[in-house]
């Protein structure tokens, strides 16, 4: 599918057009096309075009060829930035074009694909425009007729091709509707099915024990949630529901970064050794696995229960002693990575699963380490999320599992100041930067981009997106910071501060060895993306700066701010943005007076939809790898279709819970393999 359209059909007078980003202009061609040659060695060529309202230098660079299109008197519509040059001229710099022809109208929207090395838009546009016809015809429809008929939607021959190529915006729109309730009615009836297969299967019951032992070893009391959220858990697990049945608990431990999430699931692995089974403890990085491993193993070594790590670069002596614990269950606890999913891995009694930053891992991983249980009885589920989630968001996107809220901060933790500056700032804050360090504190700076991008005469701002049919971002907004120049530039400014550089294109061991090397204080400035959202606890961090903080949603700007202020000394977070539009500085003020994570998080829910709730960041993308990945949905952006959607779900599945009559067997093969797993592996 698209990327996004270039609406072309907008047509506007040169003389309107001037200034306004990308813009459509119907020109004729007014001179022949001269070439000069450049001193970097290009070849440039250019002509003069009009319309009614004035004229324009029309540019192109290594691009003879246009000497056998472009004539004089010919009429083009071209669509490009047009702009004053320094001497005041008006210039049109490496359009699009296409002849305008009388009786051969124009698409109003131009299809903008991805693209890779040696292959354009418009000529990916012209191949899939040559099948079209043929393909949609062939395309199996999983939506019952009645189904869609009772939602208003467009058939899926129609939303394809729609989304294509589409004859007007409501078709645009329409296609995208259909297309949207398609994912959604997936991720609902996975939601369904899990919860169905979960009531319906029995848990392994825990014995009754007192948590004090754990608890009086902890330099501190607890705070109300997080004892209400331990409370849950072992309602779960001990005591189980009305009827005295224990089902495999499915619970989600939501909280701001910083809340004590992690002490709570070793409460639960304290109950589970106690009990003589065994607990998992599944992180998405080496060095968040090791620093669970670290804690743990600290307050579990007193109680004399065996803790063990597995991960990637564990030594393989290490990692058989490992396997051989786990086998004749002598290891009670182990933390690891996906190392933990080997075939090699085996448990005598797995009973607790816990997986953190619940974005990281596919519905089918969680099953796949949850199968390793040798019980008939299945094992309990504990998952935690650092995303603090509006209450009715969260009984949607984690519709499978039970939520718990951990939603006061630790006694003593001090709030981190925030400031919001533009541009004009960059010499303070430099010296800012380097006052920290000097004061023994550090500092991450965080950007929206690995590099800058290179124009390839098809890339294209998207003014139409299939998701939300609009431009999150305006015309005029300011260029993203790109992390690797960013760092080279800063070290030159700060020759004295050791600055590190941190992106996801990085290899999982480099990216490991860097943020060690900041934990460890080897690094003052570490200059990042977003992949440093799950990231190690360094109390010593004091100063967190976002750049084009403007780009980045509310709930994603606090948790970055949760990742400074977590040692003794004051922390600040500073926002860069040279936005100035009155919906960037309303949220960006919501950041600056706003500490509460549940209230941000409402906030962001109301000013943007949940797509914000999940990184935009390319760099730092929380697809799912064996989990629904949302393509044309942000899940709530449309809540009348969601809510749709999963009453839909709901109707299917209780007429039918496996999905096995007739009528449901494309639905289900489209949710396996979603899933890339049988629907069996999805409780």
């Amino acid at each position: 599918f698209p990327r996004a359209f270039e609406k072309r059909g907008d047509v506007r007078l040169l003389a309107d057009a001037i200034g306004q980003g990308d813009a459509a202009v119907i020109l004729t061609v007014a001179s022949e096309v001269h070439s000069a040659k450049l001193k970097s060695g290009k070849t440039i060529q250019k002509f003069r075009a009009f319309d009614d309202s004035g004229s324009c230098e029309v540019i192109f660079f290594n691009s003879p060829y246009i000497r056998d299109i472009f004539h004089v008197g010919c009429v083009f519509r071209f669509y490009g930035k047009i702009a004053y040059t320094k001497v005041r001229t008006v210039q049109l710099s490496t359009p699009r074009y296409e002849p305008v022809i009388e009786g051969a109208p124009l698409p109003d929207f131009v299809p903008v694909y991805p693209l890779t090395a040696g292959l354009t838009s418009k000529y990916l546009s012209r191949l899939i425009a040559e099948v079209m016809e043929e393909a949609v015809v062939a395309i199996p429809d999983p939506l019952a007729e009645q189904i869609r008929l009772d939602h208003g939607l467009p058939t899926l021959a129609y939303a394809v091709r729609n989304a294509h190529f589409p004859e007007s915006e409501e078709a645009l729109s329409r296609a995208m509707r259909r297309l949207s309730f398609d994912e959604l009615l997936s991720f609902s009836l996975g939601i369904s099915l899990s919860s169905h297969y979960k009531n319906a299967a029995d848990g392994i019951r825990i014995p009754p024990a007192s948590i004090r032992p754990f608890t009086d070893l902890l330099p501190y009391e607890l705070t109300g949630a997080q004892k209400r959220a331990f409370n849950d858990v072992y309602r779960d697990m001990v005591i189980g529901d009305e009827k005295k049945a224990v089902h495999p608990m499915a619970r989600i431990l939501v909280g701001d970064v910083g809340s004590g999430k992690t002490v709570v699931a070793q409460m639960a692995m304290y109950l589970i050794a106690a009990a003589g089974k065994q607990a998992a403890l599944m992180a998405p990085t080496e060095i968040l696995a090791e620093q669970h491993y670290a804690d743990t193993e600290k307050l579990f070594g007193r109680l004399g229960i065996p803790v063990a790590i597995l991960t990637g670069s564990t030594p393989q002596k290490e990692k058989n002693r490992v396997y051989a614990g786990l086998s004749d269950g002598s290891i009670k606890a182990v933390i690891g990575t996906h190392a933990l999913l080997s075939d090699k891995v085996h448990f005598s009694s797995l009973a607790l699963v816990i997986t953190d930053e619940q974005h990281r891992f596919g519905v089918t991983q969680r099953a796949v380490l949850k199968e390793k249980s040798t019980s008939e009885l299945q094992a309990h589920l504990l998952v935690m999320s650092a995303t603090p989630i509006p209450r009715t968001l969260a009984l949607t996107l984690y519709g499978d599992l039970d939520v718990s809220r951990i939603d006061e901060m630790p006694k003593g933790r001090m709030r981190v100041d925030t400031y919001v500056v533009d541009e004009s700032y960059r010499m303070r804050l430099n010296d800012f930067i380097r006052k920290q360090v000097a004061l023994g504190g550090q500092c991450y700076i965080v950007c929206p981009s690995i590099e800058s991008a290179e124009d390839d005469g098809e890339e294209t701002q998207a003014l139409f997106t299939p998701a939300s049919i609009s431009s999150p971002f305006a015309s005029d907004a300011p260029a993203l910071k790109n992390a690797t120049e960013y760092a080279e530039n800063l070290q030159k400014s700060l020759p004295d501060v050791r600055v590190g550089l941190l992106h996801g294109k990085m290899k999982g061991k480099e990216k490991d060895e860097i943020m060690q090397r900041f934990a460890e204080g080897e690094i003052d400035v570490l200059v990042s993306t977003t992949v440093i959202e799950v990231g190690v606890n360094v109390p010593n961090a004091t100063l967190m700066i976002v750049e084009n903080a403007e780009r980045f949603g509310l709930s994603q700007l606090h948790q970055l701010r949760g990742r400074v202020g977590r040692g003794t000394k004051k922390s600040y977070c500073v926002l860069v943005s040279d936005l100035k539009t009155e919906k960037a500085q309303a949220r960006l003020e919501t950041m600056r007076t706003t500490y509460d994570g549940y209230a941000i998080a409402e906030k962001d829910l109301l000013l943007r939809g949940p797509g914000d709730f999940f990184s935009s960041n390319t760099d730092d993308s929380l697809r799912q790898s064996g989990g629904f990945d949302f393509r044309f949905s942000s899940l709530c952006d449309d809540t009348e279709l969601m809510e749709e959607a999963f009453r839909t779900a709901k109707a299917i599945i209780g007429e039918d819970p496996h999905l096995q009559l007739p009528k449901n067997a494309l639905l289900r093969k489209k949710i396996e393999k979603a899933l890339n797993a049988d629907l069996s592996l999805i409780s």
